[in-house]
This record gives structure tokens, C-alpha cells and sequence, in this order.
């Protein structure tokens, strides 16, 4: 289903003109700068209504009028995102580097396609000049790009001759299920 952001099985299979960043932006954005009364999670790539009764207004500064709410997600929501992280996890980890810089590539080239409508957001929503915001897609754009040539940070090392009959070899391997909380204020 284009609706289920969780293809990673089928990466494969996403050789021809979709591509698993193409399928899940058609989902997971707010395209026209349509932005819905209530801000839903992304639990297990689907959109999910909170079920908590204590939400954050999010305003436009300009003429203080609310533009969505954000939830104060609930503890069993949170696990649950959790959990649906952790069955990605057995998938993903398997996915090629060569394959996770092509969604970074895909990821840059919806960035740079998108660099207006998203600084309109940001102004919308935080008041920013639209040269500001402009800038603060940029430096998130200059961000991925510099993430699109991780491969090479991915790879392992290999020290030959450490000691009598010994070599010593690295790997990098995906560790599991992570969490990043960032401002709410600054993309």
C-alpha cells in the first residue's frame, strides 16, 4: 500500500521511477502548505490522531492565530512508536549504505524542490522573514548533503600486522532503536 511507510522489505523492488522516499513524502507532508487543525503522530508510518487530552497551540505569530495543535502524546503512544521502531529496525539494519544514500539523495532533491513552500511554513509558523527562512532551509539542506556522503564513514577498518599473527578489524553495524528530541522552534 502507498500508504504504509514501512517498505523497507520491498527496498528491492523500488528500482524503478518510485522510490521509497517518493512513496512517503506523498503521505507525510503537509504539500501546499496544508496544515491540519490537530498535528498527528507518524506511528509505523501512518498518520495517528492523538488520544490525549492535553495539547500545545502552535501559532502564527504575526496575528496569533492557531494554526494546528500538537499533542502532548501519551506514554502508550510514545511505546508504541517505539515498538513500531524496533520491527523497522529488523529490516532496515539490513538495508545497503548504497541504498540509505539513495533516500538521502531523493531526501536532498525534495529539499531543494520544495525550498520556498517550506520557508513559507517556517514563517508561518515562527514569524521568520522569508529570507530567514530561506536560510534555515539551506542550512538544513547543506545538513543532508553532508549526511549523502556518510557512506564512507560507514566503513569498517582493518590494522594489519598489530601484533605477531594478529590483525584487528572494526565494523560499524546499526545498533538498535534511537530517540532525538530537537527545539520545536528551529527546523
Amino acid at each position: 500500500s502507498t500508504r504504509d511507510f514501512r517498505m523497507f522489505p520491498v527496498l528491492p523492488a523500488l528500482r524503478g521511477a518510485e522510490s521509497l522516499t517518493s512513496l512517503a513524502c506523498r503521505n507525510l507532508s503537509y504539500a501546499g502548505g496544508k496544515v491540519p487543525s490537530t498535528t498527528q503522530n507518524v506511528i509505523g508510518g501512518q498518520w495517528v490522531e492523538s488520544s490525549t487530552d492535553k495539547w500545545i497551540d502552535v501559532c502564527n505569530p504575526a496575528t496569533n492565530q492557531v494554526l494546528t495543535k500538537v499533542p502532548q502524546t501519551t506514554l502508550a503512544e510514545m511505546e508504541q512508536a517505539v515498538e513500531s521502531a524496533k520491527g523497522a529496525y529488523g529490516s532496515w539494519s539490513k538495508t545497503s549504505p548504497m541504498a540509505r544514500q539513495q533516500i538521502m539523495f531523493k531526501y536532498q532533491q525534495l529539499i531543494k524542490e520544495n525550498l520556498t513552500e517550506v520557508a513559507k511554513l517556517i514563517t508561518t509558523e515562527q514569524g521568520k522573514t522569508l529570507a530567514d527562512a530561506e536560510g534555515d532551509v539551506m542550512r538544513g539542506l547543506q545538513v543532508v548533503e553532508n549526511l549523502c556522503a556518510n557512506t564512507s564513514l560507514m566503513m569498517g577498518e582493518t590494522l594489519t600486522g598489530i601484533a605477531k599473527d594478529m590483525d584487528l578489524t572494526s565494523f560499524k553495524t546499526p545498533l538498535g532503536v534511537c530517540a532525538g528530541i530537537a527545539p520545536f522552534n528551529f527546523p
